[in-house]
């Protein structure tokens, strides 16, 4: 897959009517950038922005950030113009493509199979564009475990609370921060079912924005929130709030370092020369198998987010 295994805690959306954003956003630390032609670019100003983006893929530099474009959803008249101009005009550029309100299989069957005629015509890599699917209304959440199944291009499922609020009657006009009124996180629910669906088909999961952008402390309250239950990142809407999607959505150093070590003596303690043991004590902690998957997780993510080790295992002397 195109970008399959990029670390993906900061995603930038970036409107593809706006040649200076796009400009600005490849000097900033967004894991990924995706260059929207949905919500925030207004109809008439739709293919100038195929065209903005185009340049932008072709010239610019997104060193160390993974390359999407949101295309407009399937209900529209514009997708497959968005999908043909992308491709033909920066399709090995093109790290992945964003298909919102996404409701059915059939949704990203059809964008798999367009992709593959357009790579098979250009001469691409068959398969080297990936597919992110948004899931924004009631329909696509109760068809999550389908469409995450519906094709191997796929690489990310992606919470899009706005239009979700809106399509089951919420009663807020504040998107993506927990209502006054609910006794808990009213997306709790939304959250936990996208994520199963993800990580059924071993997909990333992202949360949707947070639309109060100069808060960021509000921001990284609800980061935090999707963060626990294991998701692997959340959109950004304003160069203030990556790096507090960065920060939340990496280990501390304190935990990468107990990870690492956690993985260094399991190794030990279950080879030949530690005993060939299945359950010992580190410390004060018990690990055992359960606790190497665990490890894996967070040091995974330290690696990803680019953390150096500040402490070393040391096997315990024999006898």
């Amino acid at each position: 897959m195109g970008a399959a295994g990029h670390a993906r805690r900061s995603c930038l959306a970036v409107p593809g009517s706006n040649p200076k954003m796009l400009d600005k956003a490849q000097g900033l630390a967004a894991d990924q950038v995706f260059l929207d032609l949905e919500d925030a670019v207004a109809p008439l100003a739709k293919p100038g922005a195929r065209k903005n983006i185009v340049a932008a893929l072709r010239d610019g530099d997104w060193t160390g950030k993974a390359r999407v474009v949101r295309v407009n959803d399937l209900t529209t008249q514009w997708t497959y113009q968005d999908v043909i101009e992308l491709v033909e005009g920066a399709g090995g550029y093109l790290d992945a493509i964003m298909l919102p309100k996404v409701q059915e299989a059939a949704h990203v069957r059809w964008l798999d199979l367009t992709l593959t005629q357009l790579e098979r015509s250009l001469g691409l890599p068959r398969g080297g564009i990936g597919i992110e699917a948004q899931i924004e209304n009631a329909k696509g959440l109760v068809n999550v475990d389908d469409i995450a199944a519906a094709s191997p291009r796929l690489e990310t499922i992606i919470f899009g609370p706005a239009d979700f609020m809106a399509s089951i009657n919420m009663k807020s006009l504040v998107v993506g921060a927990v209502h006054p009124d609910y006794p808990g996180d009213q997306y709790h629910y939304i959250l936990m079912r996208i994520l199963m669906a993800a990580r059924t088909h071993d997909l990333q999961a992202i949360d949707g924005p947070y639309l109060q952008i100069r808060d960021v402390d509000g921001f990284r309250e609800v980061a935090r929130r999707s963060a626990a239950l294991g998701f692997d990142g959340k959109w950004v809407l304003h160069p203030g709030q990556i790096e507090a999607a960065n920060e939340v959505y990496s280990p501390s150093q304190q935990d990468y370092d107990h990870a690492e070590l956690i993985l260094d003596a399991y190794e030990h303690f279950t080879s030949e020369a530690g005993g060939k043991l299945g359950a010992v004590m580190l410390g004060d902690e018990m690990i055992d198998e359960a606790s190497r998957k665990m490890a894996l997780v967070v040091a995974a993510k330290g690696r990803a987010a680019g953390l150096a080790r500040t402490s070393s295992f040391t096997p315990p002397e024999a006898g």
